[in-house]
This record gives structure tokens, C-alpha cells and sequence, in this order.
């Protein structure tokens, strides 16, 4: 099998099946354990792992941006819940707050390259700064862009903070999101992207509602737990520009200029013994 999946949700882990079934994604396993009892020797054989899988979005990026499934990769999303400006904002103290369970499996298994996604809020980019760090000790280089839907011309905004560590390269990415080499790519291949919206007769300015999705409308069986797993999802067409952009001759320079005002990387201290 190429594929590996962990997602602990049994709904998105039975549309993970389903995906595998029709072929729409990378061939492989689904586990639907908590990834705090995966253990490295579960993983051997495996070429992609992608924890907090979702509907896939991942490996579908990967296929977007012309990564072969049966080249090495591991993807996570780790949960936004702990970061969101919503809810209850407990931070590293959210049980949800998954990021150790993660970084135990990347170090004993040492995957040459890892993609994720975070939710752009300052609390994310804190987050992003400890991965980093985190990640650097291992002896990747770590970089990442903050990206939105809409710059690739999607009708939602969905602002995330895209990440790429890398164990085969030298050196460093920039280490906050910001104006990078990735976003300048980004925006050339889709120029004619932007925020789109609409104004009613009364000069009002409104944002085009999100696309049309088979089977959210109200009355069908199991909505909540589609619209949840939609929700959760990244945006599989920007995380395969950010791929793209990452691996085009390693697009992302030592040094680019970065958005001040962040957390400082620099001063960031480790998150997975919290």
C-alpha cells in the first residue's frame, strides 16, 4: 500500500475509505486510532502518511501539483480548535492541542518531507514559530506562506498558514509568513485572482457565497457531520500552489523579506514538551 491515513473522526475516516474505493486519492490504509496511540513501527512500509486527514485534502493537493503517490511525503494538519479566535482558546492546554503526539512520530521516523496547514491568526503564527523550532532541531529547514482561498481566485477567503519542512535542504526558509518567494509565485500563476464579491442594488457589498456542495442542504441525513468535515478541510487547489511553489527549484530563498509584528522564531520556544 502507498498510503497511510490517520483520522480518529468515523464519519471522515468512512469517506477516506470511500475516496481510496473510487480511486480519487493516493491507495492505502485507513486507521482511525488517536494518532496519541500510533506508534512509528505502525507507519513502516508506508510511503505517504497523512494524520489528520479529513476528506483527503492533502493527498489530493499532492496529486494537483503532480506529486506520484508512491513518492514520500507526510502530511498534518493539526487541529486549529486551540488557535481559533473562536471557542474557548485554551491554547496548549486544549487536549486537541495534538502538535507533540505529531512531532514524537516525525522524529522517530524522520520523513524526508512534511506539509501542513494552520489557521493565520496570532496565536497561529506563535504556534507556527515553536513548530518551526521544533522542526529545525530535528534538522529540517522549515518554511511558509500566508496564504488565502481567494488569491487563486476561490469565492471564499480561508486565510492559512501553509508550512513545508524539508530534511534535505541547507540552511533556513523564512521563518514567518509573510511576502515570500511562494506568495509572489502564487499570485503570478493566477493573476487575475481576487476577493470576490458582489454589491446589491442598494450599494451594499456582499461576499459570493461558498460553492455549491452535493448533499449539505437541509433534510439530508448526516449534514452536520458533512458540513464539520468540509469545514475542517484544507483547500486542496491552494495546497497544491503552495507544493508547486515550494518545490519549483526550491522556490523559497534563505532569506526573504517577512511581515513584522509576528512572533519571532528566533525567540520561540519548543512546543511539543508542553
Amino acid at each position: 500500500m502507498n498510503a497511510y491515513y490517520n483520522e480518529i473522526d468515523p464519519y471522515c475516516a468512512q469517506w477516506l475509505r470511500n475516496l481510496i474505493a473510487e480511486g480519487l486519492i493516493a491507495p492505502g490504509d485507513v486507521d482511525d486510532r488517536n494518532i496519541q496511540d500510533v506508534q512509528p513501527s505502525d507507519l513502516l512500509g508506508y510511503t505517504q502518511c497523512h494524520f489528520f486527514a479529513g476528506i483527503a485534502g492533502w493527498s489530493l493537493a499532492l496529486r494537483l501539483a503532480g506529486w506520484s503517490d508512491d513518492r514520500e511525503c507526510w502530511t498534518g494538519s493539526c487541529p486549529c480548535q486551540p488557535l481559533s479566535c473562536a471557542g474557548q482558546r485554551k491554547g496548549h492546554a486544549d487536549k486537541r492541542h495534538l502538535w507533540p503526539a505529531f512531532y514524537r512520530l516525525i522524529a522517530e521516523s524522520t520523513p524526508s518531507i512534511v506539509f501542513g496547514e494552520q489557521i493565520a491568526s496570532r496565536d497561529g503564527r506563535e504556534w507556527l514559530a515553536g513548530v518551526r523550532a521544533d522542526l529545525e532541531a530535528l534538522g529540517y529547514a522549515c518554511g511558509a506562506a500566508d496564504l488565502c482561498s481567494a488569491g487563486i481566485g476561490s469565492p471564499q477567503i480561508r486565510q492559512r498558514l501553509y508550512r513545508m519542512a524539508d530534511s534535505s535542504r541547507l540552511g533556513s526558509w523564512p521563518a514567518e509568513p509573510g511576502d515570500s518567494e511562494a506568495q509572489a509565485q502564487i499570485r503570478r500563476a493566477h493573476p487575475t485572482s481576487s476577493y470576490r464579491r458582489f454589491t446589491d442594488s442598494f450599494g451594499n457589498n456582499y461576499r459570493i457565497p461558498e460553492p455549491e456542495v452535493p448533499f449539505v442542504a437541509h433534510g439530508f441525513p448526516n449534514i452536520l457531520d458533512r458540513i464539520r468535515a468540509i469545514g475542517n478541510a484544507i483547500d486542496p487547489n491552494l495546497g497544491a500552489s503552495f507544493i508547486k511553489a515550494a518545490m519549483n527549484d526550491q522556490a523559497l530563498p534563505l532569506e526573504s523579506r517577512t511581515r513584522s509584528g509576528g512572533a519571532n522564531p528566533r525567540r520561540s520556544r519548543s512546543l511539543h514538551s508542553r
